[in-house]
């Protein structure tokens, strides 16, 4: 009975170490940035700064030996510089960001659009209207007490000056 308990109590404990081996995992970044996941160590030609996780924090079995991280000047460790994997959110903030970066550019447009569109609007007025004055045809104002007048030569050159300052900022 005590060989049963001795055997049974041996094979638990060479399960348990067995486990433990078993749970050691091992997660690098290859080449193509793709995450791979092993139970054995990544391959001597991936580079420590791509080795994420691996187990008891050493970056590969052959530094079991000084398991210390070492420090660069800034104080952080070899594994603190590790890029992180992008989390939900930080996509989601990303994708707000590109979406109101993009709204705010559609904005723009139709606001140079419509300012475009005004100012050809405001060119083709004053033109026809110098045309109007320097062809001499007749051209009915209303005066402060709402009364309608006619303009003369002087108001006359007065607009025609007007006009000719706005026409000047057209294409």
């Amino acid at each position: 009975m005590q060989k049963k308990a001795f055997f049974s109590t041996i094979i638990v404990s060479l399960a348990l170490v067995c486990a433990n081996t078993a749970f050691a995992q091992y997660i690098w970044l290859n080449d193509k940035g793709v995450k791979q996941y092993s139970d054995h160590p990544p391959p001597k030609s991936v580079p420590k700064d791509k080795i994420v996780k691996s187990p008891f924090g050493v970056a590969r079995a052959t530094d079991q030996a000084n398991p210390s991280e070492k420090k660069d000047d800034m104080g952080k460790s070899e594994m603190d510089k590790i890029e992180k994997p992008v989390t939900l959110a930080k996509k989601n903030e990303e994708s707000n960001k590109r979406r109101i970066a993009k709204e705010e550019a559609e904005k723009k447009a139709e606001i140079e659009q419509q300012n475009t569109e005004a100012k050809a609007k405001n060119c083709e007025r004053a033109k026809s209207y110098k045309q109007s004055l320097d062809e001499g045809v007749l051209i009915m104002t209303r005066n402060k007490n709402g009364e309608r007048t006619v303009l003369d030569e002087t108001q006359r050159a007065k607009e025609a000056a007007e006009a000719k300052k706005i026409l000047s900022d057209c294409p």
